[in-house]
């Protein structure tokens, strides 16, 4: 398959996620708070490409969520060549990719974040996941998130679920803290080897977010909580900032590449406390 219809294909499938996340986001706040939306360039002087990041705060359900779509192209700056894979010889790249960050109301309904991306260098490849993190684990609503991600995975690969599982409590680890950001999820990264195949699979991991965010929240819309549970929600947001701005990658790849920092950071919570 010529790349330019793989890029075509890979940024239409995104843009379209974000368009339907927001639909059903917007759903659930009936439609009473609107997403804020931004229009972005990577370059003021010439073609780069860019974005949308929009953005919905003080909702019923959701205190801030994030939703963003980009897509990118040019050089890589020399200092950010040489950890990129496939990059070194030849500093052109072409990225596009979606990303969601939910950070919630109601104290006993988990953060939520979900991305997944096509990267092209000299190879090309697909990459994401999503994860969840509760202040409070709910060990139902665990076993239950995990057999979701384990019956689609396995509608593509046998080792995937436990592969990709792996691979997300290894990554979203905060090790000065001894300790994972949730409860984990999958994560999975440089899949290039079949690119129909792996297109599917990237597109079964968005529509299995969709499913899984609206199940999560409609299952504890109405759970009361405490002043004591909005506190260890912020404590916990206290971690999922140090994680994104410490660790993440695609936080360090989006600044270091030009990407529009108020969209990159938008994964950061509207309020949280340490101790």
């Amino acid at each position: 398959m010529n790349l330019e219809i793989k890029k075509d294909l890979a940024s239409n499938w995104f843009k379209t996620l974000q368009d339907a996340f927001c639909d059903d986001i917007s759903k659930l706040e009936k439609n009473k708070v609107v997403f804020k939306s931004t229009v972005w360039k990577r370059n003021t002087k010439k073609d780069e490409g860019g974005g949308e990041f929009r953005i919905l705060k003080n909702g019923k359900i959701f205190d801030k969520v994030g939703v963003n779509f980009s897509k990118v192209y040019g050089k890589f700056p020399k200092q950010f060549q040489k950890k990129i894979p496939w990059a070194q010889k030849d500093p052109r790249f072409w990225a596009s990719g979606i990303s969601v960050v939910m950070h919630m109301k109601n104290p006993l309904i988990p953060a939520m974040h979900f991305n997944t991306r096509y990267i092209c260098t000299s190879q090309d490849w697909f990459g994401g996941g999503m994860d969840v993190t509760p202040s409070k684990i709910d060990k139902t609503e665990k076993k239950e998130f995990h057999k979701i991600l384990k019956n689609m995975c396995n509608r593509h690969g046998k080792n995937y679920y436990k592969k990709y599982k792996k691979w997300c409590d290894e990554y979203f680890y905060l090790p000065h803290r001894r300790e994972s950001r949730g409860i984990g999820g999958i994560f999975f990264d440089y899949k290039k080897n079949n690119y129909k195949k792996d297109f599917k699979f990237v597109r079964d991991v968005g529509v299995t977010f969709q499913l899984i965010f609206n199940k999560i929240i409609q299952n504890k819309i109405k759970k009361k909580w405490t002043m004591k549970d909005k506190e260890k929600q912020y404590i916990k947001r206290g971690r999922y900032a140090e994680f994104n701005l410490l660790y993440d990658r695609g936080t360090k790849f989006g600044l270091q590449t030009g990407g529009n920092v108020e969209g990159i950071l938008m994964s950061l919570p509207p309020l949280a406390k340490w101790k």
